[in-house]
């Protein structure tokens, strides 16, 4: 079993940046592919980012392509997102998941085992 533990979440006014935390535990964490959701009220779950088990690919969705970076610490066991130039539709509860003993996962949220509780992300205009 994975655990997955976010933090970092919070509100910002647009054109701020947080930082999100994914800490993982229960598995080898460079055995784990991870990626970041988000859901906004009324909407269904999508994907924002992906990286690869040890960190060597990533993937973005293409309306944070510029403004986000996914990284993961494998000595720390923690997946981070680097949300820059945040904008108001940026605005929802962002999930962290993990892929077991898969090197890549990608866009898809059914290719993901385990996910955290989420975080609240917030941008006023």
């Amino acid at each position: 079993q994975v655990q997955l533990v976010e933090s970092g979440g919070g509100l910002v006014q647009a054109g701020g940046s947080l930082r999100l935390s994914c800490a993982a535990s229960g598995r080898t964490f460079s055995n784990l592919a991870m990626g970041w959701f988000r859901q906004a009220p009324g909407k269904e779950r999508e994907f924002v980012a992906a990286i690869s088990g040890r960190g060597g690919r990533t993937y973005y969705t293409d309306s944070v392509k510029g403004r986000f970076t996914i990284s993961r610490d494998l000595a720390k066991n923690t997946v981070y997102l680097q949300m820059n130039s945040l904008k108001p539709e940026d605005t929802a509860v962002y999930y962290c998941a993990a892929a077991n003993s898969r090197w890549w996962a990608g866009e898809r949220a059914d290719e993901y085992d385990y996910w955290g509780q989420g975080t609240q992300v917030t941008v006023s205009s």
